[in-house]
Formats: C-alpha cells, sequence, structure tokens
C-alpha cells in the first residue's frame, strides 16, 4: 500500500511540474527577449546616427525598430530598415528598398521572371540576401542568431551595410520600370 501511495504521489508531482514548468519558461524566454530589445534599442540609438537614420520602436510591434535610410543613394529614394527580435532568440533585419514612391514589389514588375532571377543571384553574391516577402515586396535582409550573445559589433557592419544595397537596385531598375541604373 505505501509502494501504491509513492507511486500516486510522484505521479502528481510530476503532472504539477509539467502543468507550471512552461509558464516558467514562457517567462524566461520573454525575459531574455526583452532584455535583447533593450539591449538593440541602447545599441542602435548609437549607431543609427553613424549612418545617419533614426530608429524607433514600432507603435503596432514592440520587439521592431523601424528606420529610414535617405542619405547616400542613387537608385533607391530610400531604404526602410525594420529589425525584429523574435520569440526564437534570433534577430531579424529585413530592408525594403522604396523606389519610384513606392516598394519595389515583384507583382507590378515589368520583367517578374527577371527579377526574380537577379534576387536569386543577389542571395548569392552580395553580403545581405535577398527575397520577397508575402506580399510580394521585395527586401534585403540578414538574420542573427543569439546563441553566442549579443553580436554588437556584427550588427554594426550590418547597419553600415545597407547603403552599398543601393548598387542592386540599380541592377534592378530595368526590370521594375525599364530604366538604367545609375552608377554610384
Amino acid at each position: 500500500m505505501k509502494r501504491f501511495f509513492a507511486i500516486v504521489l510522484f505521479m502528481l508531482a510530476m503532472t504539477v511540474t509539467s502543468t507550471y514548468r512552461p509558464v516558467y519558461a514562457q517567462q524566461d524566454d520573454e525575459a531574455v527577449r526583452n532584455r535583447t530589445r533593450d539591449r538593440l534599442a541602447q545599441l542602435l540609438e548609437k549607431a543609427g546616427p553613424t549612418i545617419n537614420v533614426a530608429f524607433s520602436q514600432s507603435q503596432k510591434q514592440p520587439y521592431n525598430y523601424v528606420g529610414s535610410l535617405k542619405t547616400g543613394l542613387v537608385n533607391a529614394e530610400s531604404f526602410e530598415i525594420v529589425i525584429s527580435v523574435t520569440p526564437k532568440e534570433t534577430l531579424g533585419f529585413r530592408i525594403y528598398p522604396h523606389y519610384n514612391k513606392s516598394y519595389v514589389n515583384v507583382d507590378n514588375a515589368k520583367d517578374r521572371a527577371s527579377l526574380m532571377r537577379l534576387l536569386l543571384r543577389l542571395s548569392d553574391r552580395a553580403f545581405l540576401y535577398w527575397g520577397a516577402d508575402e506580399a510580394g515586396d521585395v527586401f534585403t535582409g540578414y538574420t542573427f542568431t543569439l546563441e553566442s550573445g549579443f553580436p554588437e559589433e556584427a550588427i554594426k557592419i550590418v547597419l553600415r551595410s545597407i547603403v552599398n544595397s543601393d548598387k542592386f537596385v540599380g541592377e534592378m531598375r530595368p526590370f521594375i520600370d525599364g530604366s538604367a541604373g545609375a552608377v554610384k
């Protein structure tokens, strides 16, 4: 009887522990995400002015920071920079070129197939990868995993590299609207 009682007590304890464990793990994950967001905010406050971008926390998504790069460009009008602190311990950069007063959109391009082929080739040869989101808007991006800590210097390198993507928008222009890209 003692043995039966001990087994039931053990099983009850395991059920209670497993019920509450995910709640604590979720709170820990959220705390880590909040700390990462705070570190990113501090870094962007310091690094943003060095690339002429003022970053702000998104009103719609509190784990996103947004900024707009408008200087040093000859092909794009601007680059909309969105940096996300994900729940999976990563930082995701999505940088959307603005051209002709809107996003570059695959569905609105003069030559869609050639634009998509160029995006694939650029992902192979450029520092930042290229893609299109679910709306068909073209972006360049980078993803950091945070398993080894917060990569402050690497983030600064990515931020400084964004302006270099302007030349790739110049390569896209013949496929977007048939115009020739400017050379810097």
